[in-house]
């Protein structure tokens, strides 16, 4: 069977690579970030307005919008009319709009859902800078071009105007402030979300971004937005951010009790994919070298300095969980038996945490091996803290509380800097370094094997 490569396409290059992919670029990543080249196209920017049953302020907007663009954006713009199953006088809006403006497009979808126009219209445009904003305008427009510039310059992968991060001026009623700031607070504590606002209606990405990331969105409603940019995230691709100016439309009409619970529904879905690793991030990895934490600095391992900040923070935080089982467990039992519990449920959780977190390793392969390995870790930390134990026995007799917990600090702290060794050099190691024992700490990581194999 003969594969037909695109027209354009260099010799050498593997199948089914995308066209425009820099040669040498490992089939399954993205390619390196580059400034666009504008002077080659026409049309660098489609903005989507989502609409449905938007008759009375759809005209105003576009014709505002497009304005907008024609005096401020120095390159080749669309806007395209997402018309998502309108029953009121929406469609036909958007079919005059589309006759009477050039850079204007109208698309019919018979299915409700913000999310579903968005992926729709996204997923077939040829655009190389997407965005997206809200028939209401509430954000004012001169946020527009920082959005994009980021991304046209090649400095960013996605971009989103916030409400909530300093220097944006906002100006909306208690309510709607109050669930803004307390999903976000979800958000960061259930998803280790960094971006400060995943709901404003202004995003952008890039188009290349999009051709992977969006098949990996599922939802088709509020959601999406959220979905999008949590995946974005955990990939590692860069998430840029705007503050905006911004006021509340009175008319809005977004049930916010079923928003609200769909949301949660959402962050639970997604939440467990994650934790599973039932996502091929690995397909938004950028090739090897465009991260500049992939580049060796002499006398420094790679990842080293990342792989301790992280295993910092799992450590501190398995510590306080080790402690508040500790004192549970206490209350019932001895300190030898309250010791081994809280020391087995903190070690597993710990290198759970550490597998994913701290080493990158994503999905379920080697998973049980990586545990069994952990608590080999686990015994060596049982042994030193119940030898103190044991030891701060013989010399007082009956310590205090605090004595023994004092004690058992200063023991695992000794076993922690052992175990950060172990883990490293042991339970995930460097592919390169350790012959292929375990999977790579960041997709970065093996980057360079396929580099290599593909010139």
């Amino acid at each position: 069977m003969t594969t037909t490569q695109p027209p354009g396409t260099p010799p050498g290059t593997p199948p089914g690579t995308p066209p425009g992919t820099p040669p040498g670029t490992p089939l399954g990543y993205l390619p390196p970030r580059e400034h666009l080249r504008l002077g080659q196209i026409a049309t660098v920017l489609d903005v989507v307005i989502p609409v449905h049953n938007e008759e009375r302020d759809l005209e105003p907007c576009v014709r505002r919008l497009r304005e907008h663009l024609a005096r401020t954006f120095p390159y080749g713009f669309r806007i395209t009319i997402a018309d998502n199953a309108s029953t009121d006088r929406t469609p036909e809006v958007a079919a005059l709009l589309d006759d009477a403006l050039d850079e204007v497009t109208a698309v019919r979808l018979e299915q409700k859902g913000r999310g579903r126009a968005l992926h729709t219209v996204w997923s077939l445009s040829e655009a190389p800078v997407l965005a997206y904003m809200d028939v209401d305008l509430s954000t004012d427009l001169n946020a527009l071009l920082p959005l994009v510039a980021p991304l046209i310059s090649g400095h960013s992968d996605l971009a989103i105007g916030s409400r909530l991060s300093r220097g944006a001026r906002v100006v909306r009623g208690p309510k709607r402030e109050f669930i803004s700031r307390m999903y976000n607070l979800i958000l960061r504590g259930s998803l280790a979300a960094r971006f400060s606002d995943a709901q404003c209606g202004f995003k952008a990405l890039r188009g290349e971004v999009a051709e992977r990331l969006l098949p990996m969105v599922e939802d088709t409603e509020w959601f999406f937005d959220t979905e999008l940019l949590v995946l974005a995230e955990r990939a590692g691709l860069r998430i840029h951010e705007v503050p905006v100016d911004w006021v509340d439309d009175p008319h809005s009409t977004v049930q916010l009790v079923r928003t609200a619970t769909d949301d949660l529904k959402g962050v639970w879905r997604v939440g467990r994919a994650l934790a599973t690793g039932a996502l091929p991030l690995d397909r938004l990895a950028r090739p090897f070298g465009d991260d500049p934490r992939d580049r060796e600095l002499s006398g420094v391992p790679g990842g080293l300095a990342r792989q301790l900040v992280g295993f910092c923070a799992v450590g501190g935080l398995s510590t306080l969980l080790y402690l508040a089982l500790y004192s549970l467990s206490r209350l019932g039992t001895g300190a030898q038996l309250a010791n081994a519990a809280a020391l087995l449920v903190s070690a597993l959780a710990n290198t759970a945490a550490n597998r994913r977190l701290t080493f990158g390793v994503r999905g379920r392969d080697r998973a049980v091996r990586h545990q069994a390995q952990g608590l080999v870790v686990f015994a060596i930390g049982l042994v030193l803290t119940s030898g103190s134990l044991a030891a701060l026995d013989a010399a007082s007799g009956t310590p205090s509380r605090g004595t023994e917990l004092a004690v058992l600090v200063s023991a695992n702290l000794a076993a922690t800097v052992l175990r950060f060794l172990l883990f490293r050099a042991w339970v995930f190691p460097d592919r390169e370094g350790r012959d292929g024992l375990a999977t790579p700490p960041h997709p970065s990581h093996d980057r360079n094997d396929l580099t290599r194999s593909a010139r």
